[in-house]
């Protein structure tokens, strides 16, 4: 019993060390991607790599790590595999320094490594764990950030946690030289957006704004799209007057979509008359009819030299608002296309305008979804009432 005890006791207890779990693998790759993301003094020099790219770059690097050792292992079977993991750690972090300075991949539009000038958030749904870890990244690469995709990036999140991670991407994006930040389907507002100074485009498509919000953000609007947002006319009002005290270099106003009727036309007018480098303009799926049509015409027709493309489809706009907008158009120099399909143009009316572009046709758009039996009318004494009537408020415009 004594000897059975005694040859017990001095039997060696052996613990395995080799192989790692499968949650132990997970783990390292887990601990290697947040140090791939973290700040540090080789991102500032090389460039932070992105959550995917670190991640993509963590699993490859543990891989190799656990062949080595394993390779190592094979070697010396007998062994508990306590060198196996010094090796498999020693090679971690060896690949790990090496990825860390060579900063992020080379993108295939051949841009460095460590001059990343777009981001793409669009459609990931963040948390606020998310959130925090992506926050240290957007302060790392926002000086050298041009264009920002943030599109229906926190969807299904309840409006408590949607706000803190929306607040939390604005702080980190504070200060950026932005040309383009895209917050499509978000249900948000302007409070929420980082420094706009050099902003050109603003995409905040389905964003619920309305009036309130459009006022809202009148006071960042400078060079932007704001299209479809449902501005309506007190918000496109509030918008255009904003605009049209701030950005003088405006080259393209869009404003397609957002059931702007006459009542704001002459505020749009007023706007436009000031944007003499306006390239583009789209006023098209609104409710302007001629009197707005007037009033838009009558503001194109001085300066405007660079002025190449004018769209105000789907309008109901009859010929005498169509006539008024062609002749304001049709001697600019560079001019390439006047769009004004889908009104109420006469059959008469589309012979006179087709007569008004004879010498460049290519400049009058398709015509084909036109309704000629609209609110238009072939009676020539309407027509001529309607024309009388619209040169008379031509007189007393002060644009």
């Amino acid at each position: 019993m004594d000897s059975t005890g005694q040859a017990y006791q001095h039997r060696p207890l052996t613990i395995k060390l080799w192989p790692p779990s499968r949650s132990t693998r997970l783990m390292l790759v887990e601990r290697m991607t947040k140090n791939l993301t973290t700040p540090s003094i080789f991102s500032r020099k090389y460039g932070l790599l992105s959550i995917e790219e670190a991640e993509e770059d963590a699993k490859q690097i543990e891989d190799v790590a656990f062949a080595t050792a394993t390779q190592h292992f094979e070697k010396e079977p007998d062994g508990d595999g306590s060198s196996a993991v010094q090796i498999y750690a020693k090679e971690s972090s060896k690949l790990m320094l090496e990825v860390l300075k060579r900063g992020p991949r080379v993108k295939e539009d051949g841009e460095a490594p460590n001059s990343y000038t777009k981001i793409c958030f669009s459609n990931r749904s963040f948390g606020l764990d998310a959130a925090r870890v992506t926050e240290p990244i957007l302060i790392s690469v926002k000086d050298q950030l041009k264009e920002v995709d943030l599109s229906d990036f926190i969807a299904g999140r309840p409006e408590a946690e949607a706000l803190e991670v929306m607040t939390i991407f604005s702080s980190a994006l504070e200060g950026c030289a932005l040309r383009y930040l895209n917050l499509s389907n978000n249900a948000l507002v302007s409070e929420l957006l980082p420094s706009t100074e050099k902003l050109k485009v603003l995409q905040f498509h389905n964003n619920m704004t309305g009036d309130e919000g459009a006022v809202a953000i009148a006071e960042i609007v400078k060079q932007i799209y704001l299209s479809y947002l449902n501005l309506e006319d007190d918000g496109a009002e509030a918008i255009v007057n904003a605009l049209k005290e701030s950005a003088p270099s405006l080259e393209v106003l869009d404003l397609a979509g957002n059931d702007i009727t006459a009542k704001a036309a002459a505020s749009v007018a007023a706007c436009i008359s000031s944007k003499q480098f306006l390239t583009k303009l789209n006023l098209s799926e609104n409710e302007l009819k001629d009197e707005g049509a007037v009033l838009i015409s009558k503001a194109l027709e001085g300066g405007h030299g660079h002025l190449n493309e004018v769209d105000l489809n789907t309008n109901s706009i009859t010929w005498s608002g169509a006539r008024l907008l062609a002749e304001a158009v049709v001697q600019k120099p560079g001019f390439k296309l006047l769009n004004i399909n889908a009104n109420f143009i006469s059959e008469d009316g589309i012979e006179e305008l087709e007569n008004i572009f004879k010498n460049s046709p290519d400049i009058l758009g398709p015509l084909d979804e036109n309704n000629p039996g609209g609110e238009d009318t072939d009676e020539e004494a309407e027509e001529d009432a309607d024309h009388n009537e619209l040169e008379s408020k031509l007189k007393g415009l002060g644009i």
